[in-house]
């Protein structure tokens, strides 16, 4: 064997010890699915199949009227090809930010919807993502749960191109949804407020505040979302415990005006979580009717 061939050898069986260690391409996605999850590993990503989606009807997601025309407008328009904005929703926690985008996906999954669920801490894959996507002849939404940022967080500046800001314009078939309880996606101080104040070293701190409040500005959709009252909140757990299969007679004795021992449960069961929403609704009528069913 002369040199070139024996050099040549050892060559391909050093590229063969390599390839082992490199990870694996990734596979194509099954576009069947209609609910994906993004996975990165070693600054690779790629798409994961939901295969079980949390599937939730709008009509069962009460005491926010308003806020579910708007999104469900919205995303009709999407669907359809009309013009549609990026959405953020803000507000108190439980109140059904985010059941309303899983509510819109089993709505308009039979019509070419699609939902992509990204972690605030791999939103630097962003445009990897739309890359991915654009080419396909389904509509995707983009869902960011629960995002708020620190100044530091390389995700804030990835979400803010993709929203309006990079030379490349942003594909029809792709829009972002996400759910904050913080209505500017950044934390801001009392002394931000003041101009004229000195904030560190800060020379314009009054440019530093609109630049935190530019974020939440390239949403084209603000729904906000406020805390439920007494009234309205026992009439979400009568409407799940009618859900859960529990006695009309039971379901009734929540309705405001009745002193009857499912009404008092109910009212117990959002004082002990110092708070009246709909998860804590649908959390007391689904351990109430656990009950019922054992006894």
């Amino acid at each position: 064997m002369t040199d070139l061939a024996k050099f040549l050898a050892r060559a391909e069986a050093l590229l063969v010890r390599v390839e082992a260690l490199l990870p694996a391409a990734p596979a194509e996605p099954d576009w069947t699915a209609t609910a994906y999850r993004w996975r990165s590993r070693n600054d690779r990503g790629c798409l994961e199949v939901v295969r079980h989606p949390h599937r939730i009807r709008l009509a069962d997601l009460k005491g926010i009227d308003e806020q579910k025309t708007r999104i469900e407008r919205n995303t009709r328009q999407f669907v359809e090809g009309r013009g549609a904005n990026n959405v953020l929703l803000t507000g108190a926690r439980g109140t059904g930010k985010s059941s309303l985008i899983k509510g819109v996906l089993l709505k308009y999954a039979g019509k070419g919807l699609r939902l992509i669920e990204v972690d605030k801490t791999d939103l630097m894959h962003l445009p990897d993502i739309v890359d991915l996507i654009a080419p396909r002849p389904e509509r995707f939404i983009v869902f960011c749960d629960d995002l708020s940022f620190e100044a530091s967080e390389p995700g804030y500046k990835a979400l803010k191109s993709i929203l309006d800001g990079s030379i490349a314009g942003t594909p029809d078939n792709v829009l972002i949804y996400a759910t904050s309880n913080r209505r500017h996606l950044m934390p801001e101080t009392m002394a931000e407020n003041l101009e004229t104040q000195r904030v560190g070293d800060e020379i314009h701190p009054g440019e530093a505040v609109e630049e935190k409040i530019s974020l939440s500005e390239r949403f084209g959709l603000w729904l906000s979302f406020y805390p439920f009252d007494q009234d309205r909140y026992l009439a979400i757990c009568e409407h799940w415990l009618a859900q859960f299969g529990v006695d009309e007679k039971l379901c009734a004795a929540v309705s405001p005006g009745t002193a009857l021992a499912t009404r008092q449960e109910a009212l117990q069961w959002a004082l002990e979580r110092g708070s009246r929403s709909g998860r804590v609704a649908w959390q007391f009528a689904r351990d109430y009717s656990g009950k019922a069913k054992r006894a």
